[in-house]
C-alpha cells in the first residue's frame, strides 16, 4: 500500500491548490509541520482547506495536469500485479485529484478525502471523517482482509507521521524519501525517488 502526496506522486497537491488560493507558503509550512509529526493531521488539514474557500471546482482539472507522477510508479505498479498482487493509495488528499490518477494506473484500491463543493465553489471544508494515520491503517488491514491476504504479507511505502500507522501495521514499513522520523522506525529506507526499487523487496522484477 502506497501513500499519495510525496509517494505516488511527487507533488503536495494542496500546495498546488493552494497555489491558486494565494496560501502556499502557510500551506506548505502547515504541511510541512504535520508531515514532520509536530501537529495533529486532522486539525492541520481542516486548517489548510479552510484557505482554498472560493476556489472553482474547475481547479481540479487544472491542477490535475500538473501532477508529476514518481518514477518507476507504472513498473511497480505492472510488477505486482504480474506477481499476483494488488495495490492500493490510501492518501491524505483528496479524491478529486486521486481518482482519475488511479483509473489511469490501474489500481486496485484508492481513499482519500473529500472536499465539499457548493454553487461550483469549494467551501473550505472536508466532508466525512478525515483520512488521518489511524484512517490509513484501518484502509490496509480493510483491503488485506477483503483479499484474503495476510498482514505479514502487506507492505506500507510513506514519507510521513501521518503514514506510521499503516507501516507499524504492515508486514514491511518502507520509508521512501521520508521524514527523519519516519525514517526511523522504517523497515526499510528508500531515499533515491524512484519506486521500481520497492520491487526487489517483494522478490519481484521489474
Amino acid at each position: 500500500m502506497l501513500d499519495a502526496d510525496s509517494t505516488l506522486i511527487q507533488d503536495e497537491v494542496i500546495e498546488l491548490l493552494a497555489d491558486a488560493a494565494g496560501s502556499r507558503d502557510l500551506v506548505a509550512d502547515v504541511t510541512e509541520r504535520a508531515m514532520r509529526g509536530e501537529l495533529d493531521f486532522a486539525q492541520s488539514l481542516r486548517q489548510r482547506v479552510l484557505t482554498l474557500a472560493g476556489l472553482p471546482e474547475t481547479i481540479f482539472g487544472e491542477v490535475g495536469r500538473r501532477i508529476r507522477l514518481t518514477a518507476g510508479v507504472p513498473e511497480l505498479i505492472a510488477g505486482i500485479h504480474a506477481g499476483g498482487g494488488v495495490v492500493g493509495v490510501v492518501s491524505g488528499g483528496f479524491h478529486e485529484l486521486l481518482d482519475p490518477l488511479a483509473i489511469e494506473l490501474g489500481l486496485d484500491h484508492w481513499r482519500a478525502n473529500r472536499l465539499e463543493v457548493d454553487a461550483g465553489r469549494l467551501t473550505g471544508r472536508v466532508l466525512g471523517p478525515i483520512i488521518d494515520a489511524e484512517a490509513k491503517a484501518v484502509a490496509l488491514r480493510e483491503w488485506a482482509a477483503g483479499g484474503r491476504i495476510a498482514l505479514t504479507q502487506t507492505i506500507a511505502v510513506g514519507d510521513g507521521a501521518n503514514d506510521l500507522r499503516m507501516m507499524d501495521a504492515a508486514g514491511l514499513a518502507v520509508a521512501f524519501n521520508a521524514k527523519p522520523r519516519v525514517k526511523r522506525e522504517a523497515d526499510v529506507v528508500i531515499d533515491h525517488c524512484n519506486l521500481s526499487q520497492v520491487l526487489p523487496l517483494l522478490g519481484l522484477r521489474g
